[in-house]
């Protein structure tokens, strides 16, 4: 099994930053590669990508709407993963959610996670 669970949310002006973290933990974890992602949900829309990573950490992958803004990234131990949002613009409120897939290969679908962490809520004031 694998638990994940996200801290570092809240409320910040707009063209702030905030650094969200990911905890992983849980024996599938510790046995296996597995990459990580971030995905956010507004009210009243779907649940979205943001960015992803490998094993590694060598590989990156972000939305259109996050890139050049959003930097994700992991630990050494490959237990934590990060993500520093920059610039942040009202649009960008929602409900964070950090996500784990078995394998090293970083995936953009959330239906390609089968461990998600209990969200954390970001809000950005204009």
């Amino acid at each position: 099994q694998v638990q994940l669970v996200e801290s570092g949310g809240g409320l910040v002006q707009a063209g702030g930053s905030l650094t969200l973290s990911c905890a992983a933990s849980g024996r599938t974890f510790s046995n296996y590669a597995m990459a990580m992602g971030w995905f956010r949900q507004a009210p009243g829309k779907e649940r979205e990508f943001v960015a992803t990573i490998s094993w590694s950490g060598s590989s990156t992958y972000y939305s259109n709407s996050v890139k050049g803004r959003f930097t994700i990234s992991r630990d050494s131990g490959k237990s934590t993963a990060y993500l520093l949002m920059d610039s942040l613009k009202p649009e960008d409120t929602a409900v964070y959610f950090c996500a784990a897939r078995q394998g090293s290969t970083p995936s953009s679908s959330r239906f390609d996670y089968p461990y998600w962490g209990q969200g954390t809520q970001v809000t950005v004031s204009s």
